[in-house]
């Protein structure tokens, strides 16, 4: 099994953002920092500063969200489900671009880790 982890400000708001607004499911749920949500295959670790995974590293980096390495979710109907997200108040990074293999965008989950909208030339 494979997993992708995000650091996350707080655990709950990253669960409603998941779940709500993107279409995963809660799978599990350790204490009040750490969740698991899950969809299409993908299992994303949601870890809060209070797991072990926000520990500093022994050069004193101390794991953040934000970056630029994402998750690519495949979409259909992008246009429409980016106006559903920006009436929620999401954050964008840019506007929709339309390229060679299809449209994109990125957006910002509460704790500004990037995830990819794609939605595939037909």
């Amino acid at each position: 099994m494979a997993a992708i982890r995000y650091m996350v400000k707080d655990t709950e708001n990253s669960i409603r953002f998941y779940t709500e607004l993107l279409g995963f499911e809660l799978l599990e749920r350790w204490g009040p920092a750490f969740a698991m949500v899950g969809k299409d295959g993908l299992t994303l670790w949601l870890s809060g500063p209070n797991t072990s995974a926000a520990q500093a590293m022994p050069d004193g980096r101390v794991p953040e969200s934000g970056g630029w390495n994402r998750i690519v979710l495949e979409v259909s109907g992008l246009e429409a489900l980016i106006t559903n997200l920006k009436q929620a108040g999401v954050t964008f990074r840019n506007e929709m671009l339309d390229g060679v293999g299809g449209k994109q965008v990125l957006i910002e989950d509460p704790s500004g880790n990037p995830i990819e909208l794609f939605e595939a030339k037909s």
